[in-house]
């Protein structure tokens, strides 16, 4: 059922369909877009300013470089309290990929050097990177 303004100069097709309340389609879904947007910009937000932290704690701590070699890795940080299984190796575009964890940081090699080291924060699989093995 199409309900129209008391506006009998203009048809009721050229105004838009409403609703028993005079309210139209566009304004409801422009209403709940609005409501949407308004809760998710603070969680966008928090997620930065959580990167940016993360970021600047990895800057002020002493991690391994990029380039880094496992022995220069273990014989400054020591051994690592948990070495996870190889990944990858199956072809030159697949290199082998090892993860060491630390208590405080991971680190990632790219066959036997340091590619990426970052802190070791309880997300993702962090927690307990056994359970990836």
């Amino acid at each position: 059922m199409q309900f129209c303004y008391n506006d009998a100069a203009t048809p009721c097709a050229e105004r838009g369909t409403v609703n028993k309340y005079g309210i139209s389609k566009f304004s409801i879904s422009l209403s709940i877009a609005l409501l949407a947007a308004s809760f998710g910009a603070p969680v966008v937000a928090h997620a930065d300013s959580l990167l940016v932290n993360r970021v600047q704690q990895e800057k002020d701590m002493d991690l391994p470089g990029r380039g880094m070699s496992m022995a220069e890795v273990e014989k400054k940080y020591g051994a690592p309290q948990r070495k996870l299984s190889p990944r990858g190796g199956d072809s030159d575009k697949h290199p082998v990929i090892n993860r060491w964890d630390y208590a405080n940081f991971i680190v990632y090699f790219e066959k036997s050097h340091v590619i990426h080291a970052v802190l070791n924060t309880p997300a993702g699989n962090n927690t307990n990177p056994a359970s990836v093995n």
